[in-house]
């Protein structure tokens, strides 16, 4: 087996970690400062609805320090300890996250809405117009983060052609997906929580600010449970999207000297790296010094072609009937798994 190896830089993607940069350092600003409006609000309105609202800011913030720390600890250069280098670091910070969102937001505000539906004292609604106030300028603040997750993102899908939806779907950052999921379910809440709170003040039922409260924990927890999906699944190890996976096959295949492309490995190791194993049948009649220029001339190609293909691995061997059968059957799967996501990279 032969190996290549060496460190790709995508093309803008240290500009597309910078902008991530600002959009996180934009949604931990805005959450610090509307985690204590909410808890001071909360506790002067005794609100429960307000007070799951503080817990969620407190949580986004947390997590928002864990995404800025997996930016840079991703980036670390590979040592004896990490030969494929720290990429996946990212994933690992954002399970972190996820973690917290569950733990911190999901919970608590479930918590919190127990607790009310539990309550026998008469309710107070003293202060609750300043917690609704509270409430209209928390929701302006996360509604601008919320917007500037989302040019980011219509920026990364004009680049690759795709509508925003389909990159908000397809988004493959952990980290920015972790904020704008973060945002999303912010501005989500904050609405609840104002519809919670008018409807308390205007029946006098605390069981619509405890619904509130317990459906913005739901919600956290469903965020937080995709999320660590997504992230555990990264942490496990994750192959290319199948159109890329295709337009690697058909690239060996499409080689002279290669006779048959009998199996085909991919793993992603960060944002920017890729593990990329091949076993390959050759035709007949080439000699050892012939085999290693052909190898070499393969790997260069590919790393031209994709540059985050940084670690690519070539097995030569001969290919039995059994063999190039199962090729044929992994065609057809990658063929149908790339016709149920036709935008991927």
């Amino acid at each position: 087996m032969t190996e290549q190896s060496g460190k790709a830089v995508v093309g803008g993607s240290s500009g597309e970690d910078g902008k991530t940069r600002v959009t996180i350092l934009m949604a931990l600003g805005a959450n610090l400062v509307i985690a204590v409006a909410k808890a001071v609000g909360g506790l002067f309105a005794g609100s429960p609805a307000l007070l799951s609202e503080a817990a969620h800011s407190v949580a986004d913030s947390l997590n928002e320090v864990f995404l800025l720390a997996s930016l840079k600890r991703s980036k670390r250069a590979p040592d004896n300890e990490h030969p494929f280098g720290y990429g996946k670091d990212r994933f690992f910070w954002s399970l972190l996250a996820a973690v917290g969102i569950f733990t911190m937001g999901g919970c608590f505000s479930v918590f919190q809405g127990v607790e009310a539906l539990r309550s026998s004292g008469e309710e107070s609604h003293s202060g609750y117009l300043v917690g609704l106030g509270v409430l209209v300028v928390a929701l302006l603040a996360e509604a601008a983060s919320l917007a500037k997750a989302l040019l980011q993102l219509r920026g990364q899908a004009r680049e690759a052609g795709r509508g925003l939806l389909q990159q908000i779907r397809l988004a493959e950052d952990p980290a920015l997906r972790t904020v704008l999921a973060e945002d999303g379910t912010a501005v989500i809440g904050v609405l609840l929580a104002i519809a919670g709170m008018a409807l308390h003040m205007v029946t006098g039922q605390v069981q619509w600010e405890a619904g509130a409260s317990l459906a913005i924990g739901v919600l956290l927890i469903y965020v937080a449970y995709r999320l660590g999906k997504d992230a555990r699944g990264q942490l496990i190890g994750e192959a290319v999207d199948p159109g890329m996976q295709l337009r690697i096959r058909a690239f060996l295949a499409e080689q002279p000297e290669v006779d048959a492309v009998t199996s085909l490995l991919t793993m992603r190791l960060g944002m920017d790296s890729t593990l990329v194993a091949a076993r390959v049948d050759l035709v007949g009649g080439l000699d050892s010094e012939e085999v290693e220029e052909i190898s070499g001339r393969i790997k260069g190609e590919m790393r031209e072609r994709w540059p985050t293909a940084d670690h690519v691995f070539l097995d030569i061997t001969d290919a039995s009937d059994e063999d190039r059968s199962r090729a044929g059957r992994d065609r057809e799967l990658l063929d149908g798994a790339a016709a149920e996501h036709p935008a991927g990279r």
